[in-house]
Parts: structure tokens; C-alpha cells; sequence
């Protein structure tokens, strides 16, 4: 069973047996035709909806649908997500990183933060030389940049703190 939320709004169960579809326990019978990559026809209780799948994040099992020219965002929970959230285990996962430490030694050649900046998940945060290589370290979480711990022309050691987070 798959637990789908919409708009962080409306919470649907659905379980998919075969070529059976049931949500919140009752059998939906939808007649569907693919137009094109991600793009279909769908027919439900004699309404007709243009579909889209907009967007598509695997990894946080969210995705973003256009229906009717209304986009929707989409979150799935599945077994193994309700049964770590059951056993107490679904924040392990989600674990604040503090810091960002120098993954090799290396020189450090552009620091592309400051102090006190907002950085999404895959910003990039700075520039590392190593091995004649150019390695750009992005950030693996959302945050604020407390501190940074090296400048420009710093020479780094390997697990050496780069940047710290609030």
C-alpha cells in the first residue's frame, strides 16, 4: 500500500493489485491513453482530465502533475517508508548535517558562501583542488552557513572542517 499525499493537503491510500486500483479502500476505474513522455488522457467517472508529469525527485519520492492545467505536488510514502516511520526510524535518514569536511587534501581555490548565507540542498559551496583536479563540494542539506573555516589559497587536510551549519 502506497500512501499519497497531495498538497500536503489530502492523504490517499492506494494499493495497486494486478490491474485492480483501489483508493481508501474503493475500486477506481480509470481509462487511460499515453500521448507522450510523462503527458496523458485520462477518462474518470465520465470526466476527461489532461494529465503531466511535470517534475520527478526519486531519491525524496516526490514529483509535481499538471492536471487540467492545475499543478499539483505529489509526495508517495511506501511499505518500507511507513515501516521505518512504525519502527521509529524515519529521522535517522533525515539527520542535520553540521559541518562539511574536506573529503581529500587538497587546496582550496574559490569559496562560493558566505557567513549567515541560506543554501538549499546541491548548492555549490567550494571549490577544492586536488590531485590537479578541480572537485566542486556542494551541500548535501538545506541550512545556514554558521561558519567557514578556510579562505582562499588555504591548504586543507583530509576530514579537515570546511564549513560549518547552524
Amino acid at each position: 500500500m502506497y500512501k499519497v499525499k497531495v498538497n500536503e493537503q489530502f492523504q490517499f491510500d492506494i494499493e495497486i493489485e494486478k490491474n485492480n486500483l483501489k483508493v481508501n479502500g474503493e475500486d477506481i476505474f480509470i481509462d487511460s491513453a499515453e500521448l507522450n513522455n510523462g503527458i496523458a488522457h485520462l477518462l474518470y467517472k465520465h470526466q476527461s482530465y489532461n494529465t503531466e508529469v511535470i517534475s520527478i525527485d526519486k531519491a525524496a519520492k516526490t514529483c509535481q502533475v499538471k492536471v487540467n492545467g492545475t499543478v499539483y505536488a505529489v509526495n508517495v510514502e511506501d511499505q518500507y517508508d511507513q515501516l521505518l516511520q512504525q519502527l521509529g526510524l524515519d529521522n535517522l535518514a533525515s539527520n542535520k548535517i553540521t559541518e562539511i569536511k574536506a573529503p581529500m587534501p587538497g587546496l582550496v581555490l574559490n569559496v562560493m558562501v558566505a557567513e549567515d548565507a541560506e543554501v538549499k540542498k546541491g548548492d555549490s559551496l567550494l571549490i577544492l583542488e586536488a590531485m590537479k583536479m578541480e572537485n566542486i563540494l556542494k551541500s548535501s542539506t538545506d541550512g545556514i552557513v554558521k561558519k567557514i573555516a578556510v579562505v582562499k589559497g588555504d591548504k586543507v587536510e583530509k576530514n579537515q572542517i570546511l564549513i560549518q551549519f547552524k
